[in-house]
This record gives C-alpha cells, structure tokens and sequence, in this order.
C-alpha cells in the first residue's frame, strides 16, 4: 500500500486540521489530521536529494511495512534520534547491543528485522561513492506522466518501481520491495501523484523542501 492509499485507511487519528489548513482543496488522504496535512503540503512529492536524506526514506519506508504511515510520522523524531539522524557511517557501525537498546525503545517501531535491516543497508550505502545513493534512485524516476484525476487512478507499483526494487535487491539492499519503491518514489518527487484539483497539483512549483 502506498502512502496515500495506507493513509486513507490511517485509524486513531489524534489531531485535525485547524482553519489555517482547511481552506486548500488536497488530495483526499491528507484531510484526515494535522499530522497527514502538514506531511502533503510540506513534503509529500517535493523533490528530496541527498544520501543521507534518502538512506532514511528508505529506512522509514522498511518500518512502515505493514503498518500505516501515520505511525511512522509519529515516531519519525524518536527514529531519528536513535538512528544518529540516519547518518549512514554511525548506524552502519551499530552492533548487538544497539540492536537490543532499539529492541527496548518504544519510541520505534520495534521490529528486529526491520532495525537489522537499516544497519544492513546502512553499510551498503556507507560503501558507495558521495552521491551515488541519489544518482541511483533518481535514475529511476520516470518521465511525467498524466496527473491522477483521483487516488483510485495511483497504481501502488510501476514498472519504474519494479526495476528500482529489483536493483537494490541486486546490491544487497533489504525491505525494499517494488510498493514500497514506490511510495518512496511518491514521497520523494520522483513521481507527481497529487491529483487533480489539489493545490499541490496547481502549485508545485512554490514547495522548497526545507
């Protein structure tokens, strides 16, 4: 499920959008809280680059797994924290007692698959040459395509996502999948899956991610 399929079915919602935010037509997933418009009008599908950036997209998206993204927003500032802000040469060097400290920490999603796969892919990405991280992904970032005109017409794999997942798959890479590929491809501007009407969809030239 991708990011704005899994954030429709989001459950337990805490917060809702205030009046500053209500008075912008979005993408029907990011009506639901605070939380989920924030994430839509500040970085969903704004072009991210970066290796260190992008080595935790990819982390996140492995916990994410399973769950609703929602979750992982929540505890995305925890995840950072005890993941050195997703800085590829720390968490690569991580060994068996910080495997059992994040086994014990509530803050995280505590899945030791899913944390021994972060370290895994950490060293990989650590392995490679500044750079090399962004240059891969982007490789794989398709050319426009017409604009969705609802979320039943985003598809939770493309051809584009296959190939990526296959090639990380290649390298060593772990919990990458080609839906979760894809929702890394959403999130990260590779592909544009505002759909039409949205004001992202409208003016997507005015979002900076920070």
């Amino acid at each position: 499920m991708n990011d704005a399929q899994d954030a429709q079915h989001a459950q337990g919602a805490q917060d809702a959008p205030g009046a500053a935010t209500v008075d912008r037509v979005r993408c029907e997933w990011a009506n639901g809280t605070l939380t989920y418009t924030e994430y839509h009008d500040e970085e969903w599908g704004v072009p991210l680059h970066g290796d260190r950036d992008l080595f935790e997209r990819i982390a996140l998206e492995g916990f994410q797994a399973g769950l609703s993204w929602i979750t992982i927003l929540n505890k995305r500032p925890r995840f950072r924290e005890v993941f050195a802000d997703f800085d590829p040469a720390i968490v690569a060097a991580f060994g068996d007692d910080e495997v059992e400290q994040l086994m014990g920490d509530p803050g995280i999603i505590r899945n030791r698959q899913k944390i021994q796969a972060t370290i895994h892919n950490a060293g990989l990405v650590n392995a490679m040459a500044p750079g090399e991280l962004d240059a891969l992904l982007w490789s794989f970032a398709p050319e426009p395509r017409e604009r969705p005109l609802s979320a039943g017409e985003v598809p939770a794999t493309t051809p584009e996502s296959i190939a990526l997942s296959k090639e990380l798959r290649r390298r060593g890479f772990k919990f990458v999948g080609p839906t979760t590929m894809y929702a890394l491809m959403q999130a990260t501007g590779m592909v544009d899956d505002h759909v039409e009407g949205c004001w992202r969809a409208q003016e997507p030239e005015r979002i900076e991610r920070g």
